[in-house]
């Protein structure tokens, strides 16, 4: 959560810095950032299927098979490279419109996305890379390591906002394509800390270069037939949140999409316990499963649900405070805009604890490889229950983006129940390090 919530911290000091711009240059970042997060979730969603086998390895002391789950992520995650160059350098102005559908000053804000996203393009191998290692560490129980390569990313990061932005240390003044470039600075750093690290510990699922192509195929397929569950789950709720949120978009002018955006980039303050809770479940309850101890497994999965349902109320207070940090961080915005973003704090605090709760029973399902609870139950409900909803008040109603918002994610609680209803079967609760030995 720490590692997580610096990386936040990355975020909202782009946010602000990029907000002194003004509303347009920031509506810009933000069109450009709802791609870049897509293929994050891409990236992540690749990495918890390979997680899924790793941490299980892991616990049975399988160095080879852990070494097989990192392949995984490599490899999917560099074929995940095409689609990101074909939007940031090929189709970049055509895409980002599709989000400004209906946005009274899209022309304006299209051209700060198209240079912005253009720039982002550089770092993509980096992240990429980047983050197969991380989330391998975390996935061995090794945090600290990513949390400190996270620090020094974060504070070259916003040592190059500063300098590249608004031009500093005889720099010139390069605006948005500033702030994109100090990103790509920090990421490729973030990169060769990794590989140091990597070279001086040689953790048990690194490869050399050269063994990349080492694959076990049947494993292989094994790990993408559970990732692709999981990809169709976490693809549904990324697409159905970018369909929302170009919805919203045109709603109004620069102001309703800064606002929003704003609003986003205070509230992962504290989404970082999303992050905290599924690396927990997944590395505490995959080691388990993997060493074979079935009932104690079926005890973390109590405690950590009502861990999570704690943890939810904890962070609620904690969110509905940061409304205080909304007029110091983001001042220099309209007074519509500001307005919006401490609505959208209110209401992303309001459901931590629903969220959470989901988030927890999601990473205990993945865990013993039951994807398919993400992939039938969570993809069905958002595409046959929540966008039919989401249109319906989109064009029926003339409800403003808070509240569009708020009706939408009311469906959540809907699938607190649904998934209740699924643990209960125990399809997770499964050794799949002794399943693939077999």
């Amino acid at each position: 959560m720490l590692q997580q919530l610096i990386q936040s911290l990355v975020s909202l000091i782009d946010n602000f810095m990029v907000s002194g711009l003004g509303d347009v240059c920031m509506s810009g970042v933000n069109v450009a950032g709802q791609i870049l997060f897509i293929f994050m979730i891409f990236l992540n969603t690749i990495c918890m299927s390979g997680g899924i086998y790793l941490t299980q390895f892991y616990g049975a002391g399988d160095p080879e098979g852990m070494r097989q789950a990192f392949r995984f992520k490599l490899i999917i995650g560099l074929l995940a490279f095409i689609p990101y160059f074909l939007v940031c350098i090929v189709f970049p102005r055509q895409v980002l419109s599709l989000m400004l559908i209906g946005n009274t000053e899209a022309s304006a804000i299209l051209d700060q996305g198209v240079a912005y996203i253009r720039v982002m393009f550089l770092m993509g191998i980096q992240m990429t890379v980047s983050i197969c290692i991380a989330t391998s560490l975390r996935d061995t129980g090794q945090v600290r390591i990513p949390l400190v390569v996270s620090i020094v990313a974060t504070l070259t990061n916003t040592f190059f906002n500063w300098v590249l932005i608004y031009g500093h240390l005889g720099m010139p003044a390069m605006g948005v394509r500033g702030a994109a470039l100090a990103t790509v600075i920090a990421r490729t750093l973030e990169l060769v800390i990794y590989i140091i690290v990597c070279y001086r510990l040689k953790p048990a699922f690194i490869i050399r270069p050269t063994q990349l192509f080492g694959v076990n195929i049947s494993l292989f397929k094994e790990i993408l037939k559970r990732g692709l569950m999981v990809l169709i789950s976490e693809m549904t709720w990324v697409m159905s949140e970018t369909i929302t949120t170009a919805i919203y978009n045109g709603r109004g002018g620069a102001d309703v999409v800064s606002g929003m955006a704003a609003g986003f980039a205070i509230a992962n303050l504290f989404f970082v316990a999303f992050g905290g809770i599924s690396s927990a479940t997944s590395v505490i309850m995959g080691s388990t499963l993997g060493a074979g101890k079935l009932d104690e497994a079926r005890k973390q999965k109590n405690w950590l649900l009502s861990g999570s349902a704690v943890l939810g109320l904890i962070m609620m207070l904690f969110g509905l405070s940061t409304t205080l940090i909304v007029p110091v961080v983001f001042g220099r915005l309209s007074h519509e805009a500001i307005t919006i973003c401490r609505h959208m704090v209110i209401l992303n605090a309001s459901f931590l604890p629903v969220w959470l709760y989901m988030n927890a029973q999601l990473a205990v399902s993945r865990a013993g490889g039951d994807t398919a609870m993400g992939a039938y139950a969570d993809a069905l409900i958002t595409v046959f229950v929540m966008m039919p909803m989401l249109f319906a008040l989109a064009f029926l109603t003339d409800l403003g983006p808070v509240m569009l918002y708020f009706w939408v994610k009311t469906i959540d609680i809907v699938k607190v129940g649904v998934f209740h209803i699924w643990l209960r079967r125990e399809r997770w609760l499964r050794n799949l390090a002794a399943d693939s030995a077999a």
